[in-house]
């Protein structure tokens, strides 16, 4: 399945955009539940554009992302085209594998349940 895919309920002749595929929002959304069940995070926005998918985190609606989830495509053959970044925008990760990016996320979850 192509990563660029037309959006729904628009034209055949309007553009395509870069879109998260169903395997790929099943692990997000897995850490993501995780994370809601340790407090962490309570809220998601999900955005596909041109050039790039993102899925951002939130702790409160509000608020500005606590971390975005990126897929672009056209890094694919350079850095990854998935990458993880910080509140600031700092790239904490950056790979080909989506389940490697995410593990600097996972890392957080571990602090969040440690009891010491």
């Amino acid at each position: 399945m192509n990563s660029l895919t037309p959006f729904p309920g628009r034209g055949p002749a309007s553009p395509e955009v870069v879109a998260f595929q169903r395997p790929e929002l099943n692990i997000i959304l897995s850490l993501y539940g995780r994370m809601v069940a340790a407090g962490e995070w309570r809220d998601y926005g999900i955005s596909s554009l041109k050039d790039r998918a993102v899925f951002s985190v939130f702790r409160r609606t509000a608020e500005n992302p606590l971390y975005r989830i990126e897929k672009t495509p056209k890094l694919r053959g350079r850095q990854g085209m998935y990458a993880v970044f910080g509140p600031e925008g700092q790239v904490l990760k950056r790979g080909q594998d989506l389940k490697t990016v995410l593990r600097v996320l996972e890392r957080k979850l571990i602090r969040a349940v440690d009891t010491d």
